[in-house]
C-alpha cells in the first residue's frame, strides 16, 4: 500500500509542480502599452467635450451661445460625481437579473490602485467608462438647447445618467441581457447614441417648440465655431473608438482606420445629399456629415472591414441629411438634430453591424441572418427604453422645478437669465 501511494503521488505532485507555471502566466498581469494607449484613449474621450461644446455652441443664436456650452460642460462635474458614487456600480457591478449591475461597487468599493481590469488597472477602465457617460447626457442637451432652465437641466442630468444610461451600458458591457444575447457594439452606437439621441427627442417633444421656431432667426451664429467643433470631435473619436479595444493591438488599428474611413465618407455622402437636394453643399453639412459618419462607424468599428466602413459612412451620411428635413417638415423642435444625427445614425450603425460584420463576429455577409436580428432587438430596446423613462422624467423634473424657463427669460436669452454673463463683449 506505501508503495502504491509513493509511486502514486509522485507524478502528481510533478503534474502540479508542471501546472504551477501555467496557472501563474494566466493570471492578469498589466501591460504598460495598454495602459499608456487607455490613458491617451480616456483623454482624447474627454476632449470631445470642448469639442462638442464648440459644435453645438455654434449653431444656437449668440444670446445663447455660453448657456449652451456650458451644457456640454457642466456633465464633466456632475456626471464624474454620480459614476463614483453609483453609476460605475450600477454600470459594471455584480448583474441583477440582466438589467443593472449591483452596488458592491459603490464609491469604488473594493477598487484598489493594483486592482486590474483585464491588462490595465481598473481605476483607468472605470476612467474611460466615465468619459462615455459623461458625453452621452452632453448630446441630449442639443435636443434641448435654447429654452431650458440651467439647474433643471443638471438635476436632469445626474438622474437620467442613473435610470437610463447606466443600465443600457450594463445590459450592452456590464453582463447585462443583450450582452448575453449577443449584441455587438464596439463603442457605443446603441449605449451612447441610440439612447442619447431618443432621449433628446422625447425630451423636446414634450418642451415643445422654441418660440419663433421656425423661423430664419434660428440659424446658427458662429459656423466657424462650428467646424472648429466637428474638428475636435473627430480627433477625439479615435480614442473614443481605437480606445474601446482596450489594448493597443490590432483591433484598436483596425476601429482607427474605420473611423477615418467612415468619418470621411460620411461628410461627402451629406454633402452629396445637399447639392442634390438644395443645390449648394454647405460648412454646416460638412460639420453635420463629419459627425453622422462618426456616430454610424462607432457600434462597427472592431467589426467591419474598411471597405464596409466607408459604405456605412456615406449611407449614414444621407440618411441623416433626410431625417434633418424629415425632422423639420413634421415641425419638431430638436434644436441641434440630436436625434437626427444620434438617433438615427446611432440605429443605422447598430444594424449595420450586424450586417457586415467580419472581424470578432459573423452576420449577413456570412450567412447569419440571426446577428441581425439580435441587432435589431438591441436597437428597439434601447430605444423604447430610453424614449419612455426621458419623457417620464422631463415630466418630473418640469414639475418639481421648473424645467422650460419662461418667455421672457427665453427672449432674452439664457446667457445673461441663467449665467448673467455674455459670450461677445465686443465693444
Amino acid at each position: 500500500m506505501g508503495r502504491f501511494f509513493k509511486y502514486a503521488i509522485f507524478p502528481i505532485g510533478l503534474g502540479l509542480l508542471w501546472a504551477l507555471p501555467a496557472y501563474a502566466e494566466e493570471a492578469p498581469q498589466l501591460n504598460g502599452a495598454d495602459t499608456a494607449w487607455i490613458l491617451v484613449s480616456s483623454a482624447l474621450v474627454m476632449l470631445m467635450l470642448p469639442g462638442l461644446a464648440l459644435f453645438y455652441g455654434g449653431m444656437v443664436r449668440r444670446k445663447n451661445v455660453l448657456s449652451t456650452i456650458m451644457h456640454s460642460f457642466i456633465p464633466l462635474g456632475v456626471i464624474t460625481i454620480q459614476w463614483i458614487l453609483i453609476g460605475y456600480s450600477l454600470s459594471f457591478g455584480s448583474d441583477i437579473g440582466g438589467f443593472v449591475g449591483g452596488f458592491d461597487k459603490v464609491f469604488l468599493n473594493g477598487t484598489k490602485v493594483d486592482t486590474l481590469s483585464g491588462t490595465i488597472p481598473e481605476y483607468l477602465f472605470c476612467m474611460f467608462q466615465l468619459m462615455f457617460a459623461i458625453i452621452t447626457v452632453a448630446l441630449i442637451s442639443g435636443g434641448i438647447a435654447e429654452r431650458v432652465s440651467f439647474k433643471a437641466y443638471v438635476v436632469f442630468i445626474f438622474i437620467w445618467s442613473t435610470l437610463v444610461y447606466d443600465p443600457i451600458c450594463h445590459w450592452v458591457w456590464g453582463g447585462g441581457w443583450l450582452g448575453e444575447l449577443g449584441a455587438l457594439d464596439f463603442a457605443g452606437g446603441t449605449v451612447v447614441h441610440i439612447s442619447s439621441g431618443v432621449a433628446g427627442l422625447a425630451a423636446a417633444l414634450y418642451l415643445k417648440k422654441r418660440r419663433g421656431f421656425p423661423g430664419p432667426m434660428m440659424i446658427p451664429h458662429n459656423l466657424p465655431l462650428v467646424l472648429l467643433g466637428a474638428g475636435l470631435l473627430w480627433f477625439g473619436w479615435f480614442g473614443f473608438n481605437a480606445g474601446s479595444a482596450l489594448a493597443a493591438d490590432q483591433n484598436a488599428v483596425l476601429a482607427f482606420t474605420n473611423t477615418q474611413v467612415a468619418t470621411g465618407a460620411g461628410m461627402i455622402g451629406w454633402l452629396i445629399a445637399e447639392q442634390v437636394k438644395a443645390g449648394k453643399p454647405s460648412a454646416l453639412g460638412a460639420a453635420s456629415g463629419i459627425v453622422a459618419g462618426l456616430v454610424a462607424i462607432t457600434p462597427a468599428a472592431g467589426f467591419v472591414s474598411p471597405l464596409w466602413a466607408m459604405v456605412i459612412g456615406v449611407v449614414a451620411g444621407m440618411i441623416c441629411y433626410l431625417a434633418v428635413i424629415l425632422k423639420h417638415r413634421k415641425g419638431i423642435d430638436d434644436s441641434l438634430d440630436v436625434f437626427g444625427i444620434h438617433g438615427v445614425g446611432g440605429a443605422w450603425g447598430a444594424l449595420a453591424t450586424g450586417l457586415f460584420v467580419t472581424h470578432g463576429g459573423t452576420g449577413l455577409l456570412d450567412g447569419n441572418l440571426k446577428q441581425v436580428g439580435v441587432q435589431v432587438v438591441g436597437v428597439a430596446a434601447a430605444a423604447l427604453y430610453s424614449f419612455v423613462v426621458t419623457y417620464g422624467l422631463v415630466v418630473a423634473v418640469d414639475k418639481v422645478v421648473g424645467f422650460r424657463v419662461d418667455e421672457e427669460d427665453e427672449e432674452i436669452g439664457l446667457d445673461a437669465t441663467q449665467h448673467g454673463e455674455s459670450g461677445y463683449n465686443l465693444v
